[in-house]
């Protein structure tokens, strides 16, 4: 097996940067983007990059080509052309980053060979949220207004502002301007997807998706930063976490299929030992009967094992008819689970912004029709999606014994820098989610790198070649010791915030823990974890690229990167 398998699960090498410096700026080129900006010495933007997104909201990745980089008398120059691909069309667009000691500035000009469908096609914008969410900026409007407001602190989940055509916020001791050009642009809180970033990007959502740039039509956009020298205001230290938090039993989960093949082979779960597995039942796909059937046969087969039903309805008709319905086949099949979350599938896709809710019956209906066919047992909602979904659409929180939702790092990026970048974005989602529900118990629902189901598309994007793509259903690396370390890094930073279940992986298929040739490292790193539950969470963080924790006697540390770092090789881990 060779290193990169190893590491990644693949033998696709990651894609390195190149870091340059210019007067007060550094900034790292990669893949045509420019990532990591810093103002003397502090990150001023996490990202600026010309992006294309396909109907799915998948991103589209362009060849690149005609690449000059001239750095000299302490500036930095940069062309290149990037071609993209929709469908048999063509989006051909030359990019430009011109940087100098009191401005950076990338411009961008296209032209459509063939009409080119997409959902969004300009320049996107990442400010980051260490020392900017929750702090002062001014927005500049397209209409010559301008207003003085603040980064969300808790996550917003609808755009928080609109009409931009600059932003200036406080970067160390300078104020830095971010101005835009060339299209309408507003921005949206990634913190809610797992970014950990704000996203300015072009062409408003409440325009019609996808639309179609026409063949021979040209765009032009351009992003221009620039400083001014500015004292930084005091600002005080948050608090993270719950001073009573304990480590959050762990749960696998298994749909009617693989419950079917944990009957026949109960020992697969011991290789990681979990305290629960949430049973995914989809009353949409009929044959509910055989669904309950399966479950029960592998409760029946793990006796000691806590089972959760994790309920999908249609909800055509009354909530109560269908409930009580499924309430009495459960019963008949002899399945009797722990707990049952109950979720409208319609629920399970996004309603994004400008765009009308579908039909369903309204939640504290449902609820109490739950309640109703479900009496005596632990009842929950919120959403088997992610935080966005939630955010958008809140639960009747006092009809519900706990709130869950899920977590995924691949829905705006897959490089491996990016992905490990979400878990600085996991804190604030815990936050914002516990300014929802306040004390109410709090699960992580699943939370691979994988996506299981797209509510952003009409599908999850299939991954053959074992790549780094967004949206993918398979992820090479869940399978690699870079897995184990996600997953590490995922724990410490939810440990503080008092989750009393987190689900980090399948029992079975590509983001499972047994596979076809034994075990994964994966596995190995949550059966430590598992071993923690309960325990007290003394301290945990991530800093410099490494998670570490004290949970009961036991340290916690991962490398998040793929250098070494200490005693730990890269992506190494240790539970000891």
């Amino acid at each position: 097996m060779s290193d990169l398998v190893t590491l990644f699960g693949t033998d696709q090498p990651p894609v390195v940067g190149q870091r340059f410096a210019a007067g007060p700026w550094a900034l790292t080129l990669e893949d045509g983007a420019v990532r990591h900006i810093t103002l003397n010495g502090r990150e001023a933007i996490r990202n600026i990059a010309f992006l294309v997104r396909d109907r799915d909201w998948g991103t589209l990745v362009p060849v690149i080509s005609n690449l000059d980089v001239v750095a000299a008398d302490g500036g930095l120059r940069v062309t290149y052309d990037a071609d993209f691909t929709s469908g048999a069309a063509t989006l051909a667009v030359r990019v430009s980053i011109e940087v100098s000691a009191d401005r950076l500035v990338m411009t961008a000009t296209g032209t459509a060979q063939g009409a080119f469908e997409t959902n969004r096609a300009g320049f996107t914008v990442l400010h980051p949220i260490a020392d900017v969410a929750g702090q002062p900026v001014r927005v500049d409007h397209s209409d010559g207004s301008c207003e003085d407001s603040v980064f969300p602190d808790h996550i917003a989940p609808w755009q928080p502002f609109m009409e931009i055509s600059a932003l200036t916020h406080q970067v160390g001791d300078a104020a830095l301007r971010c101005a835009l050009e060339g299209d309408r642009f507003e921005m949206e809180d990634q913190r809610q997807w797992g970014d950990a970033s704000f996203k300015t990007y072009n062409r408003p959502l409440a325009l019609p998706w996808p639309y179609r740039i026409e063949d021979g039509a040209c765009l032009s956009q351009a992003v221009e930063l620039t400083w001014n020298p500015r004292p930084a205001p005091a600002r005080e230290e948050r608090a993270q976490g719950r001073s009573d938090a304990t480590f959050p039993e762990m749960a696998l989960v298994i749909d009617a299929d693989d419950a079917r093949r944990l009957g026949r082979h109960p020992g697969d779960v011991a290789g990681v030992g979990p305290q629960r597995l949430l049973c995914h039942f989809d009353a949409t796909l009929g044959d509910t009967a055989r669904q309950f059937s399966a479950f029960a046969a592998a409760q029946k087969a793990c006796p000691g094992q806590l089972f959760d039903l994790e309920l999908i309805c249609g909800f055509e008709g009354e909530p109560d008819a269908e409930l009580h319905s499924l309430a009495r086949e459960m019963r008949a099949a002899g399945f009797e689970p722990d707990s049952v979350l109950v979720c409208p599938s319609v629920d399970r896709q996004s309603t994004p912004p400008g765009s009308d809710w579908p039909p369903c019956p309204p939640l504290p209906d449902i609820h109490a029709a739950a309640a109703g066919a479900f009496g005596g047992m632990t009842r929950g909602g919120g959403m088997v999606s992610f935080f966005p979904e939630l955010n958008r659409k809140r639960p009747p929180v006092a009809l519900l014994d706990f709130v869950s939702h899920g977590l995924c790092p691949i829905v705006h990026a897959a490089d491996d820098v990016s992905v490990m970048e979400t878990l600085q974005a996991v804190p604030h989602i815990t936050r914002s989610a516990r300014a929802i529900i306040g004390d109410a118990e709090y699960r992580i629902g699943p939370a691979t790198l994988a996506m299981r189901q797209n509510p952003y598309g009409t599908r999850t994007i299939p991954n053959p070649d074992r790549a780094r793509i967004c949206m993918a259903d398979d992820d090479p690396r869940h399978r690699g010791r870079f897995g184990a370390a996600y997953a590490i890094g995922l724990a410490c930073a939810l440990a503080p915030a008092g989750i009393s279940v987190w689900t980090p992986a399948a029992l079975y298929g590509p983001r499972g823990v047994v596979g076809a040739d034994g075990a994964w490292p994966i596995s190995s790193a949550l059966r430590g974890l598992a071993a923690l539950a309960g325990a007290r969470v003394h301290h945990a963080q991530i800093t410099e690229g490494v998670a570490e924790a004290r949970i009961g006697d036991t340290r916690v540390t991962a490398n998040l990167g793929a250098e070494p770092s200490g005693t730990l090789e890269a992506y190494g881990w240790a539970i000891d």
